[in-house]
């Protein structure tokens, strides 16, 4: 029997929900980087800046870049595990990894680039000494799954850290709905040409589990001393939590 899942508000299969992200993902990826300065009024860095000091990486630690994308995080951690240290930049998506792979070999950045899927990521055991995942934890289709992944192949005394869209602040929720589904799909038109695929990203986040509910998940699959950090009127939060 096919098992659905969600895609935004819309309810498809499983099978299907990998090909439709992949989709939004192919139409706006040459505008990514410009949409996100625009939405965020340019919060995402400072975000994705918390992201990397909170992942305390030193010089020589191994780090997995998930959903990776255009290669923020893998830029900033590339500064704090120094050329002894290794950074992969993975995504399950090729027109946003080529950008991230162009960006990065640009700035003469020695990062290994791999398109993978997080429910099947092909590295060994106890390998890195940090994992990370933004924004890209709501459009896996099992999280459970890429939750034991991370934890697969974290060393011990290792950390995942995932920022992500989460449950905003009350008093926000009528703005930020305005804004979410008025003003971000108008803005995809007329930068990306592409309403639809902003449409989603608004609906993916109001789909997606809470604080609370991924903090139990993350437990439920292993991780320890599991905490998160709201952001910005809890716009976003940054999960952490450690293999032992």
């Amino acid at each position: 029997m096919t098992k659905n899942t969600h895609f935004g508000f819309d309810t498809v299969a499983e099978t299907e929900k990998a090909r439709k992200v992949a989709g939004v993902f192919d139409s706006v990826a040459e505008r990514y980087n410009l949409m996100n300065d625009l939405m965020s009024a340019g919060l995402h860095r400072l975000w994705k800046r918390f992201a990397v000091e909170t992942g305390g990486v030193k010089k020589g630690d191994r780090v997995l870049d998930i959903a990776g994308g255009t290669g923020d995080l893998s830029a900033l951690f590339l500064k704090h595990v120094g050329s002894s240290g290794e950074v992969w930049l993975t995504d399950i998506n090729n027109s946003m990894l080529e950008i991230g792979r162009d960006r990065l070999l640009d700035e003469g950045a020695a990062v290994s680039v791999t398109q993978c899927d997080a429910e099947r990521l092909p590295f060994p055991n106890d390998y890195f000494n940090c994992v990370t995942c933004a924004f890209g934890l709501r459009n896996m289709t099992h999280k459970d799954v890429a939750f034991r992944e991370m934890l697969r192949v974290l060393r011990p005394g290792g950390r995942v850290i995932v920022l992500e869209f989460s449950r905003v602040w009350k008093p926000l929720q009528r703005f930020y709905d305005l804004y979410s589904f008025s003003v971000l799909p108008a803005m995809g038109k007329f930068i990306a040409n592409d309403s639809n695929s902003y449409r989603y990203l608004a609906e993916s986040i109001r789909v997606h589990p809470g604080q609370e509910e991924i903090k139990q998940l993350m437990q439920q699959v292993g991780f320890d001393r599991v905490e998160y950090f709201n952001l910005t009127g809890n716009v976003v939060a940054l999960h952490r939590g450690y293999k032992f």
